[in-house]
């Protein structure tokens, strides 16, 4: 299977570990993100790079604390 630059909601909840319908919240409520800094976004998808910066699977726990002080 090719990995695309979108995940869909089913990718998500098997990632996570949840349910496709607690996986739909947390889609939308990424995309809701994404929209509100002016990007265009594809319903029931979240963008591969942006889900996993947002659950800390993008930079690690070290990076973080570096840019936080």
């Amino acid at each position: 299977m090719q990995r695309t630059a979108f995940m869909t909601v089913a990718e998500v909840a098997e990632t996570l570990g949840i349910s496709k319908s607690h996986a739909y919240k947390i889609v939308h409520r990424l995309n809701q993100e994404l929209k509100d800094k002016g990007f265009i976004t594809i319903a029931g998808r979240i963008n591969r790079r942006y889900f996993n910066e947002k659950v800390c699977y993008g930079a690690n726990i070290t990076d973080r604390e570096k840019e936080a002080n």
